[in-house]
């Protein structure tokens, strides 16, 4: 009766630990999605690694984190989102998350490939790429 008990406790414990960090990479993921569905840069900023790939159609190049928010809000400007969904979401072995979406904005829709890397914290946008479909 009492190893019921102790296996019961340990195999709730584990499924409650797995809920728990299932839960902890969708909010990083919701965050980001929010950022982008309402076009806020200053939102998006805080999830930027210290150095940030950012690319549009194909043209790429590393940023720094305030260099990569003042070119993220230029596009937001240029191209006001009316919506923003992920299409897919996953994580590497590595515990790198990634996600692609779709961003419709004034100028016409995006395809949205967002990299997450782990860090010391909570995980950080690595790499951002729009690319015009």
């Amino acid at each position: 009766m009492k190893s019921y008990f102790f296996r019961t406790l340990f195999f709730s414990w584990l499924f409650l630990s797995g809920t728990v960090v299932a839960n902890a990479q969708a909010d990083d993921l919701g965050a980001v999605r929010s950022a982008l569905r309402s076009g806020s840069s200053r939102e998006l900023s805080q999830y930027l690694a210290p150095t940030v790939e950012v690319g549009f159609d194909g043209d790429k190049k590393s940023y720094n984190a305030t260099q990569a928010e003042i070119v993220v809000k230029d596009f937001f400007a240029k191209n006001t989102p009316s919506s923003f969904e992920f299409i897919h979401q996953g994580k590497s072995q590595e515990g790198i998350q990634y996600a692609i979406g779709r961003y419709t904005g004034r100028n016409g829709v995006y395809r949205v490939f967002v990299k997450l890397k782990p860090s010391k914290g909570d995980p950080q946008i690595d790499t951002l790429d729009f690319t015009k479909e």
